[in-house]
């Protein structure tokens, strides 16, 4: 097994910093793309694979944000968004909302998208529409912290999942004893 260390605080040399992302591509994880309105224009769309939950009472989850994302903004300051659970058969979608600024609502009906309205993207696998709670510094990230205010899930179709660095599917297979 390969083994690397990283120190606290001591700038990271890109050697470095592949070997870390290629060591954490080892963790398998869902996708989900994080929607909210914006006060004027189309609303803001980003993939994300950094989604988890935190906290039953009060029902809180979070989500971290690049900060070169330059969506980045717009989401410091919303006042509502969205985590939308893609479901298998959604991988354009993660592809298209994981691009700036590439017409990623064009054929997608987001409603009028503005003001405090959650924006939720159709046939997602599940839906949290949550209210801001706090934002931490996350290094090169900042992350999201939401308090989920109404949330929905479909009992039929599987995950989008991300490991390694692709795309893969859910075998249905019986899990190990």
């Amino acid at each position: 097994m390969a083994e690397s260390s990283v120190g606290q605080g001591v700038k990271v040399d890109a050697e470095a910093q592949r070997r870390f992302r290629n060591a954490l591509a080892m963790f398998a994880t869902g996708v989900a793309v994080i929607t909210a309105p914006r006060e004027e224009g189309v609303p803001v769309g980003i993939t994300v694979a950094s989604f988890n939950s935190v906290s039953l009472d009060p029902p809180l989850v979070l989500f971290s944000v690049d900060r070169r994302c330059l969506s980045l903004g717009d989401l410091r300051t919303a006042r509502c968004y969205a985590v939308n659970v893609l479901a298998e058969a959604q991988q354009d979608i993660s592809n298209r909302f994981a691009r700036a600024n590439s017409g990623k609502w064009e054929g997608i009906d987001f409603g009028d998208g503005e003001g405090d309205s959650h924006v939720l993207l159709p046939d997602a696998l599940a839906t949290f529409e949550c209210e801001p709670y706090a934002q931490h510094d996350g290094g090169d990230h900042v992350i999201f912290i939401g308090r989920v205010v109404r949330h929905q899930a479909r009992q039929d179709g599987r995950p989008l999942i991300f490991f390694g660095g692709n795309y893969r599917a859910l075998e249905d297979s019986p899990t190990a004893a």
